[in-house]
C-alpha cells in the first residue's frame, strides 16, 4: 500500500532533504501544494487532512498550528520543529533510545523528531545514567559545532552571499551565549538529568557535519568509572543498532583528529570514547550529519517505522569504521 506523505515546509533545508529521500520510492505518494497555495490555508488543512503521514519541517509555533489543523484521525505526525520535543503524548524519535523505542514509533500517531545537538547528547547520556556511572544531577557541560546549515536559509545566506543582510565573515563562531539554547530541555529530559546541562554550541565555515563533545572528570564520578567502563555501557546499549556505532577503543586510540563532516550524507551517528586512565578524564564525543541523523535522515528512518517498512529504507549505510 502506498502511503501519502505532506511534508509541511519542504522549501526549508530540512523538508528538502526529507523530499530528495523519499523521491523515487514507490511506497510513497508525495502531496505538495503548488508555490501559490502555500500561504492558503485552507489548501494547506486540506492536504494536511489528506495525507497519511504529515512531516512538519516549520518554526515552532508554525507547527503547533499544523497540529491543531489536523482534525482526521487517522493523519500520523512526524514534526521536525522543537514544539513537542518534550511534550506529553509525543513519541521520541530516536528509535535508538530504548529496547522498545522503535516498537513504540511505529505505533505513535504523533512521533517528535530529536534536535541535532540534543540528538548527540542524548544518545550520549542516557545510557550512562541509566547503567549507573552518570548520576541524573551531575554538573554536565557539552561542547558542540555544527555547520552553518543547521542554522536554516537566513545563516546559509550570510555565509554563503555577500550580499546577505547579515554576511559572516569568520572561520568560526560561538553562539547561545545566554545558556538558553532551545536544545536543553529536551537534552535534560531525554537524557534523564535532574540538573540543567550546560550547552556551548558553535558555528563552523563548513555547510553540514556536526561534532559534540562531553568531557568527564572520572576520578570525580562515583565510583571512580575508568574509560572503558564508560565504552562498554555504550557499546551494549547500542549493539544492534543500524544507524549507531560506537568506535572500539583501538579505533579511538587511533584518532588524531575528527572531522566534523565524515559522516556527511548518511543516516548515521558515531561514539567515540577518548581517555587518559593516568589523569582520571574522558571525553565521549557524537559525530553525526546535522542534516542527516540530526534532521531529515531521522525522519525518513522514524517514517519507514510509522510505515510499517525497514527502518533503513532509502537511507545510505553506515559507512565503515577507519
Amino acid at each position: 500500500m502506498t502511503a501519502r506523505v505532506f511534508i509541511d515546509g519542504e522549501a526549508g533545508t530540512t523538508g528538502l532533504q526529507i523530499r530528495e529521500r523519499l523521491e523515487g520510492r514507490g511506497e510513497f505518494e508525495l502531496l505538495r501544494l503548488a508555490d501559490h497555495e502555500r500561504k492558503d490555508e485552507a489548501r494547506r488543512a486540506a492536504m494536511l487532512n489528506a495525507a497519511d503521514v504529515v512531516i512538519l519541517c516549520l518554526p515552532d509555533d508554525a507547527a503547533r498550528q499544523a497540529v491543531a489543523m489536523i482534525d482526521n484521525p487517522t493523519v500520523k505526525v512526524i514534526d521536525a520543529s522543537t514544539a513537542h520535543r518534550i511534550s506529553d503524548g509525543w513519541v521520541y524519535g530516536f528509535p535508538e533510545y530504548s529496547g522498545d523505542q522503535a516498537a513504540l514509533i511505529a505505533a505513535a500517531p504523533r512521533v517528535t523528531n530529536p534536535g541535532c545537538y540534543a540528538l548527540a547528547s542524548v544518545a550520549m547520556i542516557h545510557p550512562l545514567v541509566a547503567a549507573g556511572l552518570l548520576p541524573a544531577d551531575w554538573p554536565l557541560t557539552i561542547n558542540a559545532v555544527s555547520g552553518y546549515s543547521g542554522g536554516g536559509k537566513g545563516m546559509i545566506a550570510s555565509f554563503e552571499e555577500d550580499a546577505a543582510p547579515d554576511p559572516i565573515h569568520s572561520a568560526f563562531f560561538a553562539y547561545g551565549l545566554g545558556l538558553a539554547h532551545k536544545h536543553v530541555p529536551e537534552i535534560q529530559r531525554r537524557g534523564g538529568l535532574s540538573r540543567r546541562p550546560l550547552l556551548a554550541p558553535s558555528v563552523g565555515r563548513y555547510r553540514q557535519g556536526m561534532i559534540v563533545q562531553i568531557p568527564l572528570h572520572l576520578q570525580a564520578l562515583p565510583g571512580a568509572p575508568a574509560p572503558e567502563d564508560i565504552h562498554a555501557a555504550l557499546a551494549a546499549h547500542y549493539a544492534d543498532c543500524r544507524f549507531v556505532d560506537v568506535a572500539g577503543t583501538a579505533d579511538s586510540a587511533a584518532v588524531v583528529r575528527l572531522d566534523p563532516e565524515a559522516l556527511n550524507g548518511t543516516n548515521s551517528l558515531r561514539l567515540y570514547v577518548f581517555g587518559n586512565r593516568e589523569h582520571g578524564q574522558a571525553v565521549v564525543v557524537g559525530v553525526l550529519d546535522n542534516l542527516g541523523k540530526g534532521a531529515s535522515g531521522q525522519s525518513v528512518q522514524n517514517l519507514n517505522l510509522m510505515c510499517g517498512l525497514d527502518e533503513d529504507a532509502g537511507l545510505d549505510p553506515a559507512p565503515t569504521m577507519s
